[in-house]
């Protein structure tokens, strides 16, 4: 069946609407939540492939059923990405960044997109970043930020000195936010920023993704506008946090050795209704690690209350 020319541009700036019309953002009691008013739930997932896991991209998204679905890794082109199958699952707004074979982010949402943005980070033409706007006056960007190689020395590793730069201009570019921007902030930042979001902080403070360099400098890019760590404002330490754990273990559950690289964070905007729902409204999906050929990222979920 020949495509329309609607149809044609959509799939080329990777942004999808069920039939042509705009679904209107529905409240959703928020009852469970112990609060009053209502909610909209935005999950994050590397999903480390996202047609070869697509599978557990439905299966999340019919089980958890969040608003908005970002992912990272999906590691495909924008024309080789499972629109049919995310349509079918009831996620007719799409936005994608993709890459062949390497990072790539995506947006699925329930709710409309509207000013989708693709910004590249360091001259590298990488998809690392996709940004939206949501109902209510949310901007939403998923980000994929480089993992940074084995070797936690800029001067001897490009990919670490890429990190640290990638960094450096997220904290360029938020700083110049409004202060009552609603900013929401997600995705693996392959940074655990903190003593409790590894499994053994002194055995990993020279391992990439722990080292205080780049502690340092995520933590410049939360102050450039005073974001907001969900998880951390919620679940304090010393309760350890981890979203991340390695193929490397044969039992991954039992060794435990995971650390938090995937992040929901929110501006100083929307702290109030990031923390209104209290421990009942953040969750890390860990089950999900141990689906039938997982990833090995856990998907992190936020319900925000509006």
């Amino acid at each position: 069946m020949r495509r329309t020319d609607k149809h044609r541009r959509s799939r080329r700036c990777a942004c999808r609407v069920d039939d042509g019309r705009v679904r209107p953002y529905l409240a959703i009691p928020s009852r469970r939540l112990g609060i009053t008013g209502v909610f909209m739930k935005i999950s994050t997932w590397n999903i480390n492939s996202v047609r070869l896991r697509i599978d557990l991209v439905t299966r999340f998204l019919a089980e958890e059923k969040p608003d908005v679905l970002c992912l990272q890794e999906i590691k495909c082109l924008e024309d080789n990405f499972p629109f049919k199958a995310l349509e079918g699952a009831g996620y007719g707004h799409l936005a994608v960044s993709g890459q062949a074979g390497y990072h790539g982010v995506a947006i699925v949402s329930r709710l409309p997109l509207k000013k989708i943005e693709k910004r590249e980070f360091c001259g590298k033409g990488d998809a690392r970043h996709i940004a939206a706007s949501l109902p209510g006056g949310l901007r939403l960007h998923n980000f994929y930020v480089p993992a940074g190689g084995d070797e936690p020395d800029p001067k001897i590793n490009d990919k670490f000195a890429h990190k640290l730069a990638f960094m450096d201009e997220m904290t360029d570019w938020f700083s110049e936010l409004g202060s009552r921007a609603k900013a929401i902030v997600v995705g693996d930042l392959n940074v655990a920023p903190r003593e409790h979001d590894v499994w053994s902080h002194k055995q990993l403070l020279k391992v990439v993704s722990h080292t205080p360099v780049e502690v340092e400098k995520l933590g410049g890019v939360i102050d450039s506008h005073g974001f907001v760590d969900v998880a951390r404002e919620i679940v304090p330490e010393p309760e350890k946090l981890y979203t991340w754990w390695s193929y490397r273990a044969r039992d991954w559950r039992a060794s435990n050795r995971g650390r938090r690289l995937d992040h929901i964070w929110v501006s100083p905007a929307l702290k109030k209704a990031a923390l209104a729902g209290g421990r009942k409204s953040f969750r890390i999906h860990d089950d999900a690690r141990g689906w039938e050929r997982p990833s090995d990222h856990a998907p992190v979920t936020l319900k925000l209350a509006l």
